[in-house]
């Protein structure tokens, strides 16, 4: 494996550009290829084994392009391929988790998970709800009319204010906590936030998986140094969308609003 080789990230859609973002900011110095599958979005009303062919597809066409670590920026992808994956490849394979654990252990009451129908119920998400003391406090709650909403409506503010209120206001009007178990769902925080007017702790796995990646990396020997210089500043991050040129402008446009943001 090359340290100087890009890191590869992927995504059935929009979505992972969220986690792009936070690994971009936490990782400064290295280069990055992302893949958002759009043509194939969503990935949760999918079967695993759809979910898996997708994802080795993608990660075939990464590792052809000599990346040297790859992310499932999907919590629905990692709970369906994440395990076959890793046993397919020489390279690490850094998938997603909700961030159950921190939000019980900061929080206290009832907290919901906002994800795919895909990942709440595969054994990864059971498994992990099972082993802790405080699973009990979990419920679950699948949200997949948000995914379509990020894929096509980010640019329309009046379509996202009201696809997230009726949801919120059909299932849970009365929060106290909520992981959003979907990259995609991260996207419509700010809207989130307003609904509850604040009053409501938001979680998400991103940072998480950005220092996972950090650290295996830094274990391998395959972290850029601080001191390396990026000659090609300009060509650092490629984004590949399997939908059309139009969605990669989508993707450029949002990956800039989180910048900015």
């Amino acid at each position: 494996m090359n340290k100087y080789s890009k890191i590869g990230i992927f995504d059935s859609g929009l979505g992972g550009l969220s986690v792009l973002n936070t690994v971009e900011s936490l990782l400064k110095r290295e280069g990055f290829i992302y893949i958002g599958d759009s043509l194939n979005a969503p990935y949760g009303t999918k079967t695993k084994d759809e979910v898996f062919e997708l994802s080795k597809k993608i990660c075939d066409a990464l590792i052809a392009k000599d990346v040297k670590a790859i992310v499932i920026a999907c919590n629905t992808a990692t709970s369906a391929a994440v395990s076959k994956l890793r046993d397919l490849y020489d390279i690490p394979i850094i998938g997603m988790e909700p961030a159950i654990k921190p939000a019980l252990k900061q929080t206290e009451g009832q907290v919901v998970v906002l994800a795919t129908e895909m990942t709440l119920k595969e054994s990864k998400f059971v498994n992990l709800v099972d082993k802790l003391e405080e699973g009990y406090r979990i419920a679950k709650l699948p949200a997949p009319e948000w995914v379509e909403c990020v894929e096509n409506h980010m640019g329309d503010e009046a379509y996202v204010k009201a696809s997230v209120g009726q949801f919120l206001d059909a299932h849970i009007p009365n929060a106290q906590n909520l992981v959003l178990g979907c990259t995609h769902f991260i996207f419509l925080k700010d809207e989130i936030e307003k609904y509850y007017k604040g009053k409501v702790e938001i979680f998400d796995g991103n940072m998480g998986t950005a220092l996972q990646l950090k650290n295996t990396l830094e274990s391998m020997g395959l972290l850029l140094d601080e001191d390396i210089y990026q000659e090609n500043e300009a060509n650092r991050i490629e984004v590949i969308n399997t939908k059309s040129d139009e969605y990669v402008s989508k993707s450029l446009n949002l990956l800039s609003i989180l910048k900015r943001g």
